[in-house]
């Protein structure tokens, strides 16, 4: 959306804070000596034990990726209708966001994949396919689009119990899909379906939103309920320690045993918890944005929020640069490290966004 457009403060300021979580998590990979990665089956040893500082610093970063994806979905409705207000016909809309979900996934098949010297395929590669595949999904509409994003949400794993064996041989089509796969030609940690249906339950909420009669129940009343019954199911899920877990099973009953779950894949009850939590705080935030009278317009949480696709971009190079000055160290150099890159990453996002409101039909639209 443009400057023109009315943006919604609590949605830039939710996607900002996932943002500055981001670049913890990515600074800690740079420069943290002891970071816990360790987010699967694929990746966890059974009886591993972890420290409750790196594994939590790790933990607080897993609503990034649903929330980001989320909230991907529910823009791309909220823009849909704004621009049909506008008159623009249903197949320019459609172009533009087949372009810019192909310009999403390039990213990372081009940019990323040649930077790690193998094909690689992370985040940017599951928004950007789950962005074309909205094209024709949202033709289904709102409530067939919900209970399609549900089945896959909830029935992922009974098919990879059926198709995939951790640690053994993936086809390309089941880990373009479903199944992670950490390869020495390639790897992919983001399959798309299971973000795809993020993404639908993104789009679906964005109708709401925008929707001119939203029901008995006010946003942030419905965010909430659904986030804590989200946190219910959960802990279902968790303490059952069986189906929705992947493979990723209770081992103890500290803090950390039951935060410990599957990302990669996202697993049910990874899913649950993250967006369970990411609804709290969104609910939280559209009642402080109803109370608060004064929005400050180059707040930097704003400003990320607004940015989060060039600020994705640029926060890579900031810590490439970093590196070459800074040694690696513990996780008190991470975190200032971190305060450090958003310091130097505020200005130039504030630029940036200058640059894209003045210029809406460059380029720079697609970041």
């Amino acid at each position: 959306m443009d400057k023109n457009a009315q943006r919604i403060a609590a949605i830039d300021w939710l996607r900002g804070i996932v943002m500055i979580l981001m670049a913890l998590d990515h600074t800690s990979w740079f420069f943290n000596t002891n970071r816990i990665f360790a987010d699967s089956v694929l990746l966890y040893e059974t009886g591993d034990l972890f420290a409750a500082d790196q594994f939590l610093t790790r933990w607080i970063t897993h609503i990034c990726a649903p929330t980001f994806v989320f909230l991907a979905g529910t823009s791309i409705a909220i823009s849909n209708i704004q621009q049909r207000e506008q008159g623009i016909s249903n197949s320019v809309i459609d172009r533009e966001l087949l372009l810019r979900g192909a310009f999403i996934a390039l990213l990372d098949l081009c940019v990323f994949s040649l930077a790690s010297g193998k094909f690689i395929l992370q985040v940017l590669y599951a928004i950007g396919i789950s962005m074309m595949l909205m094209v024709p999904l949202q033709r289904l509409g709102a409530r067939a689009v919900f209970f399609l994003a549900i089945l896959i949400l909830a029935g992922s794993e009974l098919l990879l119990m059926a198709l995939w064996q951790p640690g053994g041989e993936v086809p390309l089509w089941l880990a373009l899909t479903f199944a992670p796969v950490f390869g020495e030609t390639y790897t992919v940690l983001y399959p798309a379906l299971p973000w795809l249906a993020i993404m639908m339950l993104g789009w679906v909420f964005g109708e709401r939103l925008m929707s001119r009669q939203r029901g008995l129940w006010p946003l942030e009343r419905l965010l909430m309920v659904s986030g804590l019954s989200a946190l219910v199911l959960f802990v279902l899920i968790r303490s059952s320690d069986g189906y929705g877990n992947l493979f990723m099973h209770l081992e103890g009953n500290t803090l950390v045993h039951w935060l410990h779950i599957s990302k990669y894949p996202p697993s049910l009850a990874y899913t649950v918890l993250e967006l369970g939590l990411m609804a709290i705080i969104f609910a939280l935030l559209i009642r402080l944005e109803s109370v608060k009278t004064v929005i400050s317009h180059n707040g930097p949480i704003l400003v990320f929020g607004q940015t989060a696709l060039f600020f994705y971009l640029a926060h890579f190079g900031v810590l490439a640069a970093l590196r070459l000055v800074l040694d690696r160290g513990g996780l008190e150099q991470t975190y200032w490290i971190t305060l450090l890159v958003l310091i130097i990453l505020y200005p130039i996002c504030r630029i940036y966004r200058s640059l894209k409101w003045r210029y809406p039909q460059s380029l720079l639209r697609f970041f």
